[in-house]
This record gives structure tokens, sequence and C-alpha cells, in this order.
């Protein structure tokens, strides 16, 4: 374990450019994403949200290295309480859903099983925030072209909700429900 990796990653502040400097370590040093992962996945460990900010930006750039952890990965998602991790292991989750429509074999049954459970919690939980949501209606989007019954509850859901959240999110929902209608006239 590289603990001078993590002392500094325990003390970084949310500027974008502090998490760039982070994420760039990882991508030149593939050596460093263990210990960011175990560092994302132990929720008891109070810095753990910023390990997450971290894999977010790394696995926007390279969503294939998180296929090595996606055991640990769905395991530890339901776990996820602190906002802070949530927004950006949401998006995580849309790019694993995301590189799993390129490519069938990223995913299998029992992480998409997870995915998606975990998306409709984030989407239905009243205290979630918005961020969140937005991108767990995303995936579940995706997801929903594979499974028929994700739609009829994604339709149901967001604007029963809509009333009740942001501007933010309101565009979002309209937009999902816009593909959603797209989607199943294709399929018509």
């Amino acid at each position: 374990m590289n603990s001078v990796f993590c002392e500094k990653l325990a003390h970084i502040k949310a500027y974008r450019n502090a998490r760039d400097e982070f994420s760039e370590m990882v991508l030149q040093n593939k050596t460093l994403l263990p210990e960011l992962f175990a560092m994302a996945v132990n929720i008891d460990n109070e810095n753990h949200h910023k390990a997450c900010w971290i894999l977010e930006l790394v696995f926007e750039q390279k969503i294939n290295w998180l296929q090595e952890f996606l055991d640990e990965f769905c395991k530890t998602l339901p776990k996820y309480t602190n906002s802070s991790a949530i927004r950006p292991i949401s998006k995580v989750c849309l790019f694993a859903v995301q590189e799993n429509e390129k490519n069938t074999d990223f995913l299998n049954s029992k992480y998409i099983k997870a995915i998606t459970e975990i998306c409709f919690d984030w989407l239905i939980n009243p205290d979630e925030k918005v961020a969140a949501k937005a991108y767990a209606m995303r995936a579940l989007y995706i997801l929903g072209k594979k499974q028929d019954w994700i739609y009829p509850e994604l339709k149901h859901i967001l604007p029963q909700n809509a009333s009740e959240h942001t501007a933010a999110y309101k565009a979002a929902a309209k937009d999902v429900l816009k593909q959603i209608t797209k989607q199943e006239k294709r399929k018509a």
C-alpha cells in the first residue's frame, strides 16, 4: 500500500484541478488503482468519498479498468450513504452501463442486476441529490433497452417525483422520458 498516495488523497479538497492531478497520477501509474479502489470501497474510511471522486475521473478515461473490480464494486454499491461518494459512484455506474451497451461482455447479469437495483434506489430516495438521480435515470434508460420492465417503471417514477425536485431534475427526467418514447417507437 502506498501510504504517501493515500495520505495525500486524504487531504485534497474538491477542487477540480486537485482531482485531475490525482486521476492523472493513477492514469499514469495503474499500480495505484488497487489502493485507490480499496479506499473508495472502504466506507468506514472517512475519506472514501475523495477516492470516489478520483475513481470517477479514472474510469471516465479507462472504464475497462473497472472490470477486474466489478464484483467488489457491485457488492459495495448499496453500502454508500455519503452523497459525496454516491454522486461519483452513480456516474461510474453510468459509464459501466454505457460500456456494456458497446461491449455486451463488460457486465454480467449479476452486475447488471446490482446496478439496476441501486439506480432505482437512488432515484426513489427522497433524500438523494439530483446529480446522482440524473446519472441513475440515464443508466436505467440504457438498461431499459434490453430489460422491458424498466421503462414502465421509469415512466411512472420520473413524472411522479418531478414536482418535488429542482429544474435540473425536471430537465433530466424530461429528456429521459423523451428518449424512452423514441426508443419505444423504434421497437414498435
